[in-house]
């Protein structure tokens, strides 16, 4: 017999997530393996463009973070190649040097302290649709991760390694979690290592789905009420964890190098 039919459904969601909380054991890994991970993850999810793009996280002490070294591709990103380096991108942990282009996640961190990981990559899709000079249109439950939370930079800036372009970035950013910067690719600035990788390839997704769409005809919008309820169930920190936790699953197994 049900007893739960004619419960009414923020009772039911708030069920839901008291029971995430419970049933699921999330392993303790390490900044480096996150990232580490995660670059992997992002590469068999289709943001394999060379050399380009970059994934940082915070250090231990304000104005640090870790990112992966410059001539190294995100397939061949592992915990023991990550640097640690400060706003100069001066290495104070590791070897080798960073990407120039980390200069605007510098930016990024000193105007939002919410911020803990910063993914930019030129995905094959996303980088399709910023030669459209369009923004991203989120009109499908599951891309409502980026529902009424990704900003737009219509002017391509140059090539960021100066900070005219960290600044110009991040001003344009705002309070979003996403950015799509024209002529270029995507930025994804979270709350967490886990956020940053599922929103990331979530961000692809969706600009797949709108090239695909636009071909077909007008895309219909979705009510901002709905569109707005569904963001903010899908981006609980718990469901981030459950879901970078399935996409680490298939990484470790296809690149067992990893966390070495």
């Amino acid at each position: 017999m049900a007893n739960t039919m004619d419960t009414p459904k923020q009772e039911l969601v708030a069920n839901a997530q008291a029971q995430m909380q419970s049933k699921f054991s999330i392993p303790e890994r390490s900044v480096r393996e996150k990232l580490a991970i995660t670059s992997r993850v992002l590469y068999d999810g289709g943001h394999d463009s060379g050399l380009a793009g970059q994934i940082t996280a915070r250090g231990p002490e304000p104005g640090t973070y870790y990112t992966q070294r410059l001539g190294l591709g995100f397939d061949e990103i592992s915990a023991s190649n990550i640097l640690l380096v400060n706003e100069d991108l001066e290495v104070l942990e590791g070897h080798g040097m960073p990407n120039p282009a980390n200069r605007f996640h510098s930016w990024v961190y000193r105007a939002r302290s919410d911020v803990q990981c910063i993914v930019h990559t030129h995905p094959l899709y996303v980088a399709s649709l910023s030669m459209l000079e369009t923004p991203l249109v989120v009109s499908h439950m599951d891309n409502c991760t980026l529902y009424d939370d990704c900003a737009f930079l219509q002017e391509w800036p140059g090539v960021p390694v100066g900070n005219e372009e960290g600044d110009i970035i991040s001003r344009a950013l705002g309070d979003k979690r996403a950015i799509l910067l024209a002529h270029h690719g995507m930025l994804v600035a979270a709350t967490s290592i886990e956020e940053a990788c599922v929103l990331s390839l979530q961000f692809e997704r969706t600009a797949r789905m709108q090239l695909l769409a636009m071909a077909a005809g007008d895309i219909k919008p979705i009510k901002p009420e709905l569109g707005r309820e569904a963001h903010d169930w899908i981006l609980k920190p718990r469901r981030s964890q459950i879901g970078f936790e399935y996409y680490a699953r298939k990484a470790l197994a296809q690149h067992p190098d990893v966390l070495r």
